[in-house]
């Protein structure tokens, strides 16, 4: 069984968004899809159970935090 979390992370502006996206891209690997457009960060995490899918959810957002903290 796979599980299947789809966030949208939209910010003010396109260089807000890329400059996020950038940073968290390098650390997706299999886990992470994300995709970029104008504003807006779209990423679908996939897992095989649910603890997983928390747990790559919070990394995941983790980073984030950190890449909007230092893209400010």
């Amino acid at each position: 069984m796979k599980i299947h979390c789809t966030l949208t992370l939209d910010y003010k502006n396109a260089t807000i968004a890329k400059t996020v996206f950038q940073a968290t891209k390098i650390d997706d690997e299999e886990f992470v899809q994300a995709n970029l457009k104008h504003n807006q960060i779209q990423a679908t995490i996939t897992s095989s159970n649910v603890s997983s899918l928390i747990h790559t959810l919070d990394d995941y957002l983790a980073c984030v935090s950190v890449a909007e903290t230092i893209g400010e």
